[in-house]
């Protein structure tokens, strides 16, 4: 069974840096797609980065300069490492897995809190 499980987030000082991490098992996800999601209270999911297998980038204009995501596949892991944090960064952080002609795997989420 697959399963994807988050960690990092938490309550930051804005201008400080938090690192998530979603760890994959039960499956292999090298030829997956990796990414970053979050949502606000009373808004929708939107995407924030993602990763594809070849290891190319895109990033929501909020947040470039400021998050870098990353994977390591002998792991089954991608990383959003999140510096400069805002309070409007504030959200719940879902990770994705997906992979064109097969189903997409969510974590559960984590929550990023900014607030002095």
């Amino acid at each position: 069974q697959v399963q994807l499980v988050e960690s990092g987030g938490g309550l930051v000082q804005p201008g400080g840096s938090l690192r998530l991490s979603c760890a994959a098992s039960g499956s292999i996800f090298s030829l997956y797609t990796m990414g970053w999601y979050r949502q606000a209270p009373g808004k929708q999911r939107d995407m924030v980065a993602i990763i594809t297998s070849g290891g190319a980038t895109n990033y929501a204009d909020s947040v470039k300069g400021r998050f870098t995501i990353s994977r390591d596949n002998v792991k089954n892991t991608v990383y959003l490492q999140m510096n400069s944090l805002k309070p409007e960064d504030t959200a719940v952080y879902y990770c994705k897995y997906t992979r064109s002609g097969y189903r997409d795997y969510w974590g559960q989420g984590t929550q990023v809190t900014v607030s002095s």
